[in-house]
């Protein structure tokens, strides 16, 4: 899974929950093949010496580590949701596509850093306070500051968040 993402081969992915008693489709969301980063990744186990691939290591996906932006909404609480919605939500995040594997990642990771204030309205200094969980997540860039400077105009330029003045800003 690493590997495709980085040769940005991810596939789109569909979520889908449902009631099995009544076969009843509750939610089913897609997210965008080029959503998905190596910090959304959670290593598991490898396989036991005894199994036919053994030491294969596979992984699973963390839904929480992907922006909302990018968990788009198909069926919600058992009701479609108009298609000219589920467009427009996936035509927002389209551009990321053009970005490479890499900066993409560094992208999502602050607007995901940005999604977790919990607050349309913030700050830079409040994004700063994440610095330290994404230098885990990136830890070659050793200007981790600046590369949040940096994505925040990334998000302004893909129309995501909006700068209102010097070191304020708001979600889109």
């Amino acid at each position: 899974m690493k590997l495709a993402i980085v040769e940005d081969r991810t596939p789109n992915l569909y979520v889908l929950q449902y009631d099995p008693s009544a076969w009843h489709v509750q939610a089913l969301i897609v997210i965008p093949r080029f959503a998905f980063t190596l910090s959304a990744l959670e290593c598991r186990k490898p396989l036991a010496p005894t199994a036919r691939r053994a030491g294969w290591v596979g992984c699973n996906i963390r839904l929480d580590k992907i922006p909302s932006d990018a968990r788009i909404p198909i069926i919600r609480e058992g009701h479609i949701l108009p298609s000219r919605n589920v467009r427009h939500a996936y035509d927002r995040l389209r551009s990321l596509q053009n970005l490479n594997p890499e900066k993409r990642g560094w992208t999502l990771d602050v607007l995901q850093s940005v999604r977790s204030l919990g607050r349309e309205e913030f700050t830079l200094q409040e994004v700063y306070a994440n610095a330290g969980a994404l230098a885990k997540l990136h830890p070659r860039n050793l200007h981790v500051r600046d590369k949040i400077r940096q994505q925040l105009q990334v998000l302004r330029d893909l129309g995501l968040i909006e700068f209102r003045a010097p070191g304020a800003y708001k979600l889109r």
